[in-house]
């Protein structure tokens, strides 16, 4: 089954390709673990807000959201079981 996290990047919204929006990242998963790892990574970085994990594909409106869509390939830290960005 195929799992989405999304999260709002805080740093990233209303500049750049997000200029006067919201900068929304939604990483599609192939499975739960998967989802979990990357929703826990996440929220180990203080600029990703409003994480969570869905099994429908979210939907964001493109006038208020910049939208990205992120997978293993293109993005494989983000679903790195050993938490790279964990502090402390």
């Amino acid at each position: 089954m195929t799992y989405y996290v999304s999260m709002t990047d805080s740093f990233m919204s209303g500049w750049g390709k997000a200029r006067g929006k919201k900068a929304k990242f939604i990483y599609k998963c192939n499975d739960f673990d998967t989802a979990r790892i990357v929703a826990q990574n996440a929220r180990d970085r203080t600029d990703q807000k409003y994480v969570s994990i869905s099994e429908s594909m979210p939907r964001f409106s493109e006038e208020d959201y910049h939208i990205e869509w992120k997978t293993i390939e293109d993005s494989p830290l983000w679903y790195d079981a050993r938490r790279p960005w964990q502090t402390g």
